[in-house]
């Protein structure tokens, strides 16, 4: 059973997310065989203030 973790920043809306799975799903599937009912997706939204980039927050670019 394939499980992802994403780490998204936050703000996107639950349409821009249940494509995003859907899509992740759909490849998957056609990638490794497997039914959609084995993937599973946890998405989670962070903080532009808890994401550093270069040494940098992204909250501060």
């Amino acid at each position: 059973m394939p499980t992802f973790n994403i780490q998204l920043f936050e703000g996107r809306t639950a349409e821009e997310k249940r494509k995003f799975v859907e899509a992740i799903t759909r490849t998957t599937c056609e990638t490794l065989g497997c039914e959609p009912g084995s993937v599973d997706i946890i998405l989670t939204d962070v903080k532009r203030e808890n994401w550093a980039t270069a040494g940098k927050l992204w909250s501060d670019q």
